[in-house]
């Protein structure tokens, strides 16, 4: 196994905590904002521009979205998905410090892309790969092809964790050992035993 490749969203990451301030910003209900947000996600992750995002969302909330209110929720929502998971995060330095390559495959607008190649933990990496960036998303076989064409590897060669099943399943039609997160303490016990991790 040369590589183990993660997720990065409720794996390396907290679940945003932003929802309600978004509302906000919208004049919208929380719980009716939430199901908007969601309903256009899968579009916003296949690279949906961020203007044309928070539109549709408004749309269904019956709410005007220009581009300043854009720009200031797109700042909000990266905010909201940038808080990590400390007992995530110490796996990937323990991992990084026994010499074990690593990469991101992440289902993530351009805009959250960006921020994330500054954050601290991008040094882990040594690919980081967003699916706006490459107008395709998980579970779709071919990001998976871009994932390994990108790192250079074969399918056997990788090890990759996601929170979704259907991402796993996608993960393993592509030919990579895939496993659906079971949370960093866990995580670490499977990939000792795997002999990945000392």
């Amino acid at each position: 196994m040369r590589w183990v490749v993660f997720d990065y969203g409720e794996v390396i990451s907290r679940r945003t905590a932003a929802l309600p301030e978004l509302a906000a910003m919208c004049g919208a209900d929380p719980e009716e904002f939430e199901a908007a947000y969601f309903a256009e996600r899968k579009a916003y992750d296949w690279g949906c521009p961020d203007l044309d995002y928070w539109r549709a969302v408004g749309a269904r909330l019956d709410r005007e979205v220009d581009r300043a209110l854009s720009a200031r929720l797109t700042r909000a929502d990266v905010a909201g998905w940038y808080e990590t998971d400390p007992a995530a995060v110490q796996l990937l330095e323990d991992l990084h410090r026994q010499g074990v390559t690593m990469a991101l495959l992440s289902n993530a607008p351009s805009s959250f892309g960006r921020a994330a190649e500054h954050a601290d933990w991008a040094r882990l990496f040594k690919h980081l790969v967003f699916s706006g960036d490459l107008n395709l998303a998980k579970p779709d076989a071919r990001i998976y092809r871009a994932l390994l064409e990108t790192i250079d590897a074969r399918p056997a060669e990788c090890l990759f964790f996601d929170d979704r099943q259907e991402n796993i399943d996608g993960a393993r039609e592509a030919g990579l050992s895939a496993e659906l997160w079971p949370g960093p303490a866990a995580a670490r016990t499977l990939l000792q035993a795997r002999e990945i991790l000392v």
